[in-house]
């Protein structure tokens, strides 16, 4: 039975391995594209221009995607982190639990703020 659960550790510590890497190269690119978006603007922008950026489609979908990518990786990472600590299973299992509704919180947060922002626009 050890071997099994020794197997399934591995076969996790590989997918969230794979799930960091790739997140942090779609990180990198949201990031540089985040960047050259909406800070290498010329001049600083005042609050009604961020409110009518944001609210142009293709800004939006950026600033979502960027959202779920910082929060996949972030809390992937605090994860691996956790798990480095050789915990019980019953442990992992109430990271894994805690670190998934503090993800879908935070997204879903992100998104409800970014429709209100992107809804500002005056008339």
């Amino acid at each position: 039975m050890p071997q099994l659960e020794t197997k399934k550790y591995a076969q996790r510590s590989l997918f969230s391995w794979i799930g960091q890497a790739v997140s942090g190269v779609l990180l990198v690119v949201v990031l540089l594209l985040h960047m050259l978006f909406q800070h290498f603007q010329v001049g600083l922008l005042t609050a009604s221009e961020v409110v009518a950026h944001i609210a142009r489609p293709a800004i939006f979908v950026l600033e979502i995607v960027f959202l779920i990518t910082v929060t996949y990786h972030a809390l992937l990472g605090i994860k691996m982190v956790i798990f480095d600590l050789k915990l019980s299973e019953a442990a992992r299992q109430r990271v894994s639990v805690g670190l998934t509704i503090l993800g879908v919180v935070t997204v879903g947060w992100g998104i409800i703020l970014a429709f209100l922002i992107s809804s500002q626009l005056p008339g």
